[in-house]
């Protein structure tokens, strides 16, 4: 674990070295942009709307929740955590009378594949480092503990696709909803609405509200109530800033979920861990640099440049915390 010799701060649930990467943040980073594609790349897309999805927010809902079988929109809306009922309620049920979910999934496999086929060239990674890349981040997703964790054991459950490009979209799905639904523990269990949590992490700038609203439209009184909330807890101030208590909450907030994701990286080990962090760099950027995701999107991810297209990570750590 972390040496006690270096230089400390206090994030509200335990003291941790201020200089060290924080390992499951490093690997979500690497990870999230390969996941993505499956929202923001134009095959996706077009695989989603040729087995009958009506339209990019049906094919989101429906491709996201196929793991889950024909579900409808109150079991997404509580899954999912960040989006209004009514949206949900506009795509689900109504995209399983267009597809079935076995339909979806063979639907957002084939719209990964063509994606990352024409981001993960040759000339970013020969195909002996991709495989070695998707075998060792499937370990880590098949490592992964899931109880209480809805999203993630129905991804986990699929089977592991045979082409090494499927084999780590799937793991970095599996991964990144792991992630997920830690995080939306740490919110609930910290009473933290939906509204709430997107507005602190525009207190935080890691998004922008005019998007968030687009993207996540919630009706004006919840956005109200929602700020209302936290400036009543003291956690932002009348302008919609981060107070000190904010602050510390929020990092709080966020290092429950870093330490709720670190469990595959643990089982994973040191070793292995580092050797796919150094091998899923140059994937990632190459994914980055196509403008995956956006540098203006929900997601929040931080980016590494001014422009957003080039990725900025930490020397990687010798051990995992």
């Amino acid at each position: 674990m972390h040496s006690r010799s270096a230089r400390i701060h206090e994030t509200g649930c335990e003291t941790v070295p201020e200089h060290e990467p924080n390992v499951p943040r490093v690997m979500w980073r690497l990870l999230e942009p390969l996941h993505a594609v499956t929202y923001f790349a134009p095959e996706a897309r077009a695989a989603s709307d040729a087995v009958g999805m009506r339209g990019f927010w049906m094919g989101y809902f429906a491709t996201r929740a196929a793991p889950l079988g024909p579900v409808g929109p109150d079991v997404v809306t509580a899954a999912f955590h960040g989006f209004p009922p009514a949206k949900v309620s506009r795509a689900l049920p109504d995209a399983w009378t267009f597809a079935t979910p076995g339909d979806v999934l063979r639907a957002r496999l084939d719209g990964a594949k063509a994606a990352l086929r024409n981001l993960l060239t040759d000339e970013v990674a020969g195909p002996d480092d991709l495989r070695a890349a998707a075998d060792l981040a499937w370990r880590a997703a098949r490592l992964a503990d899931t109880a209480g964790r809805v999203l993630s054991a129905a991804n986990q459950a699929l089977p592991a696709p045979d082409e090494p490009h499927l084999l780590l979209w799937q793991a970095a799905t599996t991964l990144r909803e792991h992630r997920g639904d830690g995080h939306v523990a740490a919110l609930v269990a910290h009473g933290v609405s939906p509204t709430q949590a997107h507005l602190l992490k525009v207190a935080a700038g890691e998004t922008d509200l005019d998007l968030l609203r687009v993207a996540r439209p919630w009706p004006d009184e919840e956005w109200q109530s929602g700020a209302a909330a936290l400036r009543e807890r003291g956690w932002v101030d009348a302008s919609g800033a981060l107070t000190a208590e904010g602050t510390r909450v929020r990092a709080r907030i966020e290092r429950l979920t870093d330490e709720a994701a670190a469990g595959p990286w643990r089982a994973l080990g040191d070793e292995r861990t580092s050797v796919l962090a150094r091998l899923l760099r140059p994937l990632t950027e190459a994914v980055v640099k196509a403008g995956i995701p956006p540098t203006l999107s929900p997601i929040g991810l931080p980016a590494g440049s001014e422009n957003g297209r080039e990725l900025s990570l930490p020397a990687f750590p010798s051990k995992i915390g």
